[in-house]
């Protein structure tokens, strides 16, 4: 058991190889509900990733006190006793074959004939890298290659949990073999795969009639846009046909409008956005915070699930808060400039690159707002209401089913069809 001098880890003061370890070593001690906090000098979001992999129903809450530009603090929080977990979690029936014991890395196959002109393999010594730069780093030499290329890292350490934040932000896009393990260096060859299968977010940008048929169906293409149909409908526990004959069946169905959202502009989609689901969630959040104190402080003894609700929603209100700041404040104009200076035909003075970090936190965040739309969802059962509800308690739920359903399809156009535009507009220029 963590003691109370001992809730506070340092990891950078930890060898490289020790870091992970330690952190499942304590993590592991801990008593349901009870947490530590790790310092560190970079990001830990690989760690977020492992743990959602390693520690399946045990995660309660990975939540930033601290967000650099030196130190990053992060309290972890174990699942109570009779919890479940509140994360999206890497489902493993979905993106393969990946066995539980020994290594599971190594099921990946790797393509013995890489594609164009790679003669011999590039290799990435991340150890020459600042901390704070190497996954970022790894990020970017992966998405520079061709599918079916591929590049050797080269580490000091097990880049295991490397391997999961490129599972848990990429999926299964990618194949993973290492050539040597220890103890001195670890060798992994990292190759992006050759398909032409679009993606549930691929689908749902293209057409609003198919996101809206996967909706019904319980397919996640908002945080888990990045899976293909197979391995979207085996998350979801449903059969491929089922998902396939629902989508042609959506293509078919005329009636609507179908907008086009992965034509609109950069900048006009993110204007977009912020009129049409930042300013929704601004002229509805005072009153749903008001009905929320209302309908505990009213039947909170009845009900004591309206406790932890109140307390859910204004852990959602309060991160939405500070994600949609960023949002304006940076992103949106970053990207408003790009679509400029691609019109203009001129580079940027400056730029924030944004394939090296800023992309991955939104999309962590959005993710982090999806799991607490899940707690929330799962703490009400299904917004089910009593028999003796009053107005308010209904009106109540009404409003944040309807919440739910902004915030999804408002992560969708960002996930799935504005980040990637931004993404090409600052590879164009930059």
């Amino acid at each position: 058991m963590i003691t109370e001098q001992q809730k506070t880890l340092k990891v950078y003061d930890l060898e490289p190889r020790q870091k992970h370890p330690t952190i499942f070593e304590w993590f592991d001690k801990l008593q349901p509900a009870g947490s530590f906090i790790i310092e560190n000098d970079h990001d830990p979001i690989p760690l977020y990733y492992e743990l959602k992999a390693e520690r399946n129903g045990k995660i309660g809450g990975f939540d930033y006190l601290q967000k650099g530009p030196e130190i990053w603090k992060v309290q972890i929080t174990k699942s109570g006793e009779n919890e479940k977990d509140s994360v999206c979690l890497l489902k493993k029936e979905a993106v393969g074959n990946i066995e539980q014991s020994g290594q599971p890395y190594n099921d990946f196959s790797i393509n013995k004939e890489p594609a164009g002109n790679q003669d011999k393999p590039k290799i990435l010594d991340v150890t020459k890298l600042e901390p704070k730069l190497k996954h970022p780093t790894i990020f970017k030499w992966f998405d520079a290659l061709l599918q079916g290329e591929f590049f050797i890292l080269e580490n000091d350490h097990d880049p295991k949990p490397l391997y999961y934040q490129m599972l848990g932000q990429l999926g299964p896009v990618f194949s993973w073999q290492y050539t040597e393990q220890g103890p001195v260096w670890w060798k992994v060859v990292i190759q992006k795969n050759k398909t032409d299968e679009p993606t549930v977010g691929d689908i749902a940008a293209k057409d609003i009639r198919k996101a809206e048929a996967m909706k019904k169906l319980g397919i996640d293409f908002c945080c888990g846009g990045k899976k293909t149909v197979q391995q979207a409908a085996a998350e979801a526990g449903i059969e491929a046909d089922v998902l396939e004959k629902a989508l042609i069946e959506a293509e078919n169905n005329n009636a609507g409008i179908n907008n086009a959202f992965d034509k609109w502009e950069a900048d006009f989609l993110a204007d977009y956005i912020y009129n049409q689901h930042h300013k929704y969630f601004y002229e509805n959040r005072d009153s749903i915070l008001q009905l929320t104190a209302k309908v505990k402080e009213v039947h909170g003894e009845s009900y004591p699930e309206l406790i932890q609700l109140s307390d859910l929603v204004e852990k959602l209100f309060n991160e939405l808060r500070i994600h949609f700041y960023k949002e304006e404040k940076v992103l949106f104009p970053y990207i408003k400039e790009l679509v400029v200076y691609k019109k203009e035909g001129i580079r940027p003075l400056s730029q924030i690159v944004i394939a090296q970090g800023p992309l991955a936190m939104m999309e962590m965040e959005h993710e982090a707002a999806g799991d607490i739309l899940k707690t929330i969802r799962s703490t009400v059962n299904n917004y089910q209401l009593p028999d003796s509800a009053c107005n308010s308690f209904r009106l109540l739920y009404a409003k944040l089913k309807d919440l739910e359903s902004d915030l999804h399809q408002h992560i969708h156009l960002e996930n799935n069809i504005l980040f990637p535009k931004a993404l090409q507009l600052e590879k164009e220029l930059c």
